[in-house]
């Protein structure tokens, strides 16, 4: 445990800063949030998920997970300055499966993907930075990527989507699974198997809540007032389990459920 002091080390009580110094970080020059509703999202799944779909009558979604985003940054033509960011979303899907109303339910996991494009200003940049643990990497690095100019870095800021709605349907001509990344692949087992047409599949609606950025790295000078010397000192607790138990308030909150007040407030 870690016992704070009454009185911590703070700018203010430094009366005024010491120096300005020059720092490398990252500005951010333009942003968007977004709340989307993605309607119609196919869900691709494996050899052996596949089977389990193909027996299914109904399915049921327990939750959504993001497992990988893939960002691509593109100068837009004609407009100095901004920039077009790609994004790929590759999400877990876990199912719940019914053959008929008093059978047990099958646990199946697939796969969704859903692609989404913004427009930030990025402002311009044509210098080329090269740093010394850059070595380290260039072994791995394709020969393009050595000689890009310096871009801006696109951000994202996602959290697990919620799933609005979920239907089991017939699998439509264009139904036609295409690989993932193995990156991505190698979440689930089996193989997607590519040009597979199934007669089944799952199509569900996705609630996505974003925050996507560009940032350029920039020297900029800041006040400095002083090291961040940590104000907390480890305290130890003795051998007594007891003891450490003592000072564990009672959760009172887990025992009474809250009022609907309190959940309102917490929803302002």
């Amino acid at each position: 445990m870690a016992d704070s002091k009454v009185t911590p080390i703070t700018a203010a009580g430094s009366n005024s800063f010491k120096e300005a110094v020059c720092i490398d970080a990252g500005r951010i020059y333009d942003s968007c949030s977004d709340k989307d509703c993605v309607e119609g999202v196919e869900v691709f799944f494996t050899d052996c998920g596949q089977a389990v779909i193909e027996q299914a009558n109904s399915v049921k979604c327990k939750s959504i997970e993001v497992l990988n985003v893939l960002l691509d940054v593109e100068p837009v033509l004609f407009n100095r300055g901004f920039y077009s960011v790609d994004m790929t979303f590759f999400f877990c899907v876990k199912l719940e499966t019914y053959t008929s109303p008093l059978a047990p339910c099958v646990n199946v996991t697939g796969l969704a993907v859903h692609n989404k494009k913004v427009i930030l200003y990025g402002s311009e940049g044509n210098v080329r930075t090269f740093c010394s643990s850059d070595r380290y990497a260039m072994g791995n690095m394709p020969a393009e990527e050595l000689c890009k100019t310096n871009l801006p870095r696109a951000c994202l800021q996602v959290v697990d989507p919620m799933c609005l709605s979920c239907q089991l349907i017939d699998c439509q001509p264009k139904c036609v699974c295409v690989p993932p990344p193995q990156c991505v692949a190698d979440y689930f087992d089996g193989n997607f198997t590519a040009g597979s047409r199934p007669s089944k599949t799952v199509c569900i609606t996705l609630g996505l809540f974003t925050i996507v950025h560009l940032e350029r790295n920039v020297q900029i000078m800041i006040p400095a007032y002083d090291y961040c010397v940590p104000d907390k000192e480890s305290v130890t607790s003795g051998d007594d389990p007891c003891e450490l138990f003592r000072k564990i308030k009672f959760p009172t909150a887990e025992f009474f459920p809250p009022r609907m007040a309190d959940v309102s407030e917490d929803c302002d």
